[in-house]
């Protein structure tokens, strides 16, 4: 069974943890292949749509002439999660909104991953910690 992690009065409050690794966000044309250079990487998320394809993949790994935006950190939700569960999200992205700290979430079959600027990092886990999520480094 797929379950929160933690919750109180206030809502869901969720434990979660900071990628280490400095990710970017890619975008491809939309017929292009997912390259190697992402496929390979220990966290990579590719995105197909009529429009486009996107890869958020380690900033390392991404050629210099790429279209991306680089400096993006994660911070991991602790899973897994229920589909059914509703508010998961809203839970973290919500206050950080609030907080003028703009998002890139990444979801996967048992947990979201959140990600935002580099510069931003601290603020947005006392933001959250504030909330009364755990934010483990």
């Amino acid at each position: 069974m797929r379950s929160a992690r933690l919750a109180d009065s206030r809502g869901t409050c969720l434990a979660l943890s900071v990628i280490e690794e400095r990710l970017a966000i890619c975008r491809l044309d939309r017929e292009a292949e997912v390259p190697a250079w992402a496929a390979t990487a220990p966290f990579c998320s590719v995105t197909r749509t009529p429009d486009e394809l996107s890869v958020v993949c380690p900033e390392r790994n991404i050629p210099p002439n790429m279209v991306c935006e680089r400096g993006w950190r994660a911070l991991k939700l602790e899973g897994p999660f229920d589909l059914a569960l509703t508010g998961i999200l809203v839970s973290v992205a919500a206050p950080l909104s609030e907080a003028g700290i703009s998002v890139f979430v990444v979801a996967t079959y048992e947990t979201d991953y959140v990600l935002v600027r580099e510069s931003q990092l601290e603020l947005a886990g006392s933001v959250l910690i504030d909330r009364g999520h755990v934010v483990r480094r």
